[in-house]
């Protein structure tokens, strides 16, 4: 038997899984899965473990993966005492707050220090809440809302107003309401200046 706490990094790239190994070898008994459907079945194997790392990919490269926010969802419900970090490719303050919304314990970017990863796992493991600093430090643009960001992401996926409106099931009135508020929120002169800084802040895709 080990002493050494169980970790299960959940990755579709091998060459981040080895990293991450790397970095918490010292100190944790590491497995891989590929994605959540992966990991289910690893837990299942081999028993529980405490804390999974998950990426936060851009976006799902294959419909079928079980992956990011829905990955931490379905690990939530299965394990509810499990230690979740979410593993995002930037510090962005809403895709933090996203992911501890869908369960997840902890959130650290791909981009920071070493550091920042390992208190991370550390704090999932003792089920403490741990944001990544850059996630949490003020800049100059303004947060949006999650209903905004998903007409800013309809926008900038080329879908008009009325389109917009049609796909969330809303009034027109009211996605130009939001897109005033957005607008107003980033500063910006018109729609496509408004999609260019919210690609820019990260809001978006």
């Amino acid at each position: 038997m080990t002493d050494e706490r169980r970790c299960l990094i959940i990755d579709e790239q091998p060459a981040i899984r080895v990293g991450v190994r790397g970095m918490l070898a010292d100190g944790y008994e590491v497995e891989e899965a590929a994605d959540g459907r992966d990991a289910l079945e690893l837990i299942t194997a081999l028993g529980d473990f405490d804390v999974a790392i998950v990426d936060l990919p851009a976006a799902n490269g294959h419909a079928d993966a079980l992956v990011g926010l829905q990955a931490i969802r379905a690990l939530r419900k299965a394990r509810p005492r499990l230690g979740i970090v979410a593993h995002g490719a930037r510090p962005v303050r809403f895709v933090a707050s996203d992911a501890i919304d869908a369960g997840a314990t902890a959130f650290v970017a791909k981009s920071s220090a070493q550091a920042a990863l390992r208190r991370a796992v550390d704090s999932a493991c003792d089920a403490e809440t741990f944001v990544d600093p850059a996630a949490r430090r003020k800049n100059g643009t303004k947060s949006l809302t999650k209903r905004q960001r998903e007409i800013l992401q309809l926008y900038a996926n080329g879908l008009s107003t009325e389109d917009a409106a049609q796909h969330l099931s809303l009034s027109t009135e009211t996605i130009r309401t939001h897109t005033k508020a957005v607008l107003a929120r980033l500063g910006a002169r018109d729609r496509t200046h408004a999609v260019a800084l919210g690609m820019r802040a990260g809001f978006i895709q």
